[in-house]
């Protein structure tokens, strides 16, 4: 019996031991306190320069709502525009194609693209949709994509406006205006010639637009002396194209996952973010140099542009708090102010939408972007009622609007799928603020449960023997 006793408090004691571990695991995911996390890092309010400390060839603040000029420095200088010259190939893109269509990358398209070109990364003879390629050509700013979309624009044009037909495009001109323009034949353009045929549709467009210092060559902006443009002609042409709703998306989309081809076996094959870093950050814009409120409602989006000749520039879409659509264009700035070329924008964005402001001092827009909009978020994700992105946009009758609007995911179309569970409790905080610690705490009291459960077994069995060799050794003595 001294056996069995030594062996019962042994595996007594052994059992009173996880019994504890046990209690200690519990304390820790009951009694501790949720992790709290802090989001001030001491980030500052950050000046913009002053306009007269704004280094580059020039800008301009162009008022779509009145049509006039806001604030600007030699608005009409020549300068080269780089790849803001997408604006003009992604408008027309927008209006000859179908997004959902898909369009053969050609030899062509690829042709004369040196290494210093920006490229979305299609291959000859991939199959891209349109829409694909649209978000290459705004977002990595490919020059492929530029020169795909530009070849299918001239495909889609003698289609649609064949030339000797009655049907003109919106510049009032059919096919007949490139055999004119180019004195060539419809077989030789269609197979040699389709990105001068382009180009030739970007400036009918800019005369069409009122461009008087603007010539295209190309559809990308690679350098060349007969390609440019001004400050003033690109607010004009991102005036044009912000009627098109998908070109707002693309400039407002601060990224994109490209999904698979012919070419790229795998979804995801490239994944690009949008360079216009004002659309990250629109509160720099937010006050002047002296921090005078610059009434900055939204920045929609823009498109940014850089060569060695052209400088870094950058037209941008805003919406000010009077309802006015500002468009900005600053152009030439020097590489040695390139660190400098966000904070620039951010000035002339201020300067311009605070005399914008004081020209008409009515509140009209309520809120910025981020009030209505989740970013990246799906379209069955998103708000119902969201007027920076479409302006005019108004309210359903189950939506109320206060002065600082702000959806909630209850709000939003989740596809009947119950919203996610909003921890209360310190033990629900814990597991959600700590998932790799809660499980390892799981697993150890998993274990020592079964451990307890195997120690209980064992004393049992050992205190059943002992009884059966009780008995017999007292029958012995009988």
């Amino acid at each position: 019996m001294n056996i069995f006793k030594k062996a019962v408090l042994k595996l007594r004691t052994a059992a009173a031991f996880t019994a504890a571990a046990l209690l200690v695991c519990s304390v820790v995911v009951f009694a501790l306190p949720a992790k709290t996390v802090s989001a001030d890092v001491g980030q500052p309010d950050i000046p913009v320069p002053a306009l007269s400390d704004v280094h580059c060839a020039s800008y301009c603040v162009y008022d779509k709502t009145t049509g006039y000029i806001v604030i600007s420095m030699n608005p009409e200088d020549r300068i080269y525009p780089a790849s803001m010259t997408k604006i003009m190939t992604c408008m027309l893109s927008l209006e000859y194609l179908d997004t959902s269509a898909k369009i053969t990358v050609s030899a062509s398209a690829l042709a004369d693209l040196d290494y210093d070109s920006s490229l979305m990364g299609v291959l000859e003879g991939e199959k891209v949709k349109v829409s694909e390629l649209l978000y290459g050509l705004m977002l990595p700013s490919g020059n492929d994509a530029a020169n795909a979309l530009g070849e299918g624009c001239i495909d889609a044009f003698f289609q649609k406006y064949p030339a000797g037909g009655s049907t003109m495009n919106k510049d009032g001109v059919n096919a007949q205006y490139l055999l004119d323009t180019l004195k060539d034949t419809q077989e030789h353009i269609l197979s040699s010639r389709k990105l001068e045929a382009f180009a030739a549709l970007m400036n009918l467009r800019a005369d069409t637009l009122g461009c008087k210092g603007t010539h295209f060559v190309n559809a990308c902006g690679l350098p060349d002396d007969n390609h440019y443009t001004t400050a003033y002609d690109l607010t004009l042409i991102m005036a044009a194209a912000s009627e098109f709703e998908d070109f707002n998306t693309l400039i407002s989309a601060p990224s994109h996952v490209f999904v698979a081809t012919n070419r790229h076996k795998s979804d995801a094959w490239s994944y690009v973010k949008n360079s216009n870093y004002l659309l990250y950050d629109p509160w720099l814009a937010s006050k002047t140099a002296n921090g005078t409120d610059s009434h900055l409602s939204a920045v929609i989006g823009g498109k940014t542009g850089t060569t060695s000749q052209a400088g870094k520039g950058l037209t941008i879409y805003t919406v000010n708090e009077n309802g006015h659509e500002l468009m900005i264009s600053i152009c030439g700035i020097p590489q040695e102010y390139y660190f400098y070329t966000t904070m620039y924008l951010a000035s002339v964005t201020a300067y311009g939408n605070l005399a914008c402001w004081e020209s008409d001092p009515v509140t009209r827009v309520y809120g910025t972007t981020g009030d209505y909009r989740w970013v990246n978020a799906p379209a069955s994700e998103q708000p119902v009622f969201d007027p920076l992105i479409n302006p005019g946009d108004e309210p359903g009758d189950n939506i109320v609007v206060t002065d600082t609007p702000a959806p909630t995911p209850a709000e939003e179309d989740d596809g009947g799928e119950e919203p996610e569970a909003v921890p209360q409790t310190s033990i629900e905080l814990f597991v959600k603020q700590n998932p790799v610690v809660s499980g390892v705490i799981g697993g150890l009291m998993l274990l020592i449960m079964a451990l307890n459960v195997v120690l209980w077994v064992r004393i049992n069995k050992i205190k059943h023997a002992a009884e059966i060799n009780a008995k017999k050794k007292k029958g012995k003595r009988k």
